[in-house]
């Protein structure tokens, strides 16, 4: 498979298993919200499951690395401390504006998946890629 294509079935690949952590973030951020009331706790927890799904099958089927998996959980987790504050915060504020939970929810796995993405690309898994051993 020529770079280009590899290049788009890796973002296709991506995008797939992000939606499927997106459901996972939703569903359980809609289950913690009819108990809890504060737009955060619920986003938080979400998120970390949202986080481990993704980051499980993002490694072993779209980059296919090998990379020691502490240290590339140690990266990503590095992400989330800048992305998880910035964007609760970023969300209770939208929330205390009046914004819809779920709208806010919504920009904010989308400005997650982006930046997600070029994260592991260009951090996480740069120079690790296809070097898993089936």
């Amino acid at each position: 498979m020529d770079n280009k294509n590899k290049q788009l079935w890796q973002t296709v690949k991506f995008t797939l298993f992000s939606i499927s952590a997106g459901v996972i973030q939703i569903g359980s951020f809609a289950l913690l919200e009819i108990f809890i009331k504060d737009y955060w706790i619920p986003y938080l927890i979400s998120l970390v499951l949202s986080i481990l799904w993704n980051f499980t099958l993002n490694r072993r089927y779209t980059f296919k690395s090998a990379a020691n998996v502490p240290v590339a959980m140690a990266k990503v987790f590095g992400f989330y401390l800048v992305f998880t504050p910035l964007s609760t915060y970023l969300g209770n504020l939208a929330e205390s504006l009046g914004v819809n939970d779920f709208i806010i929810l919504i920009v904010t796995i989308l400005a997650n998946f982006v930046l997600e993405f070029i994260f592991c690309k260009f951090v996480v898994y740069r120079g690790q890629e296809d070097t898993l051993k089936k």
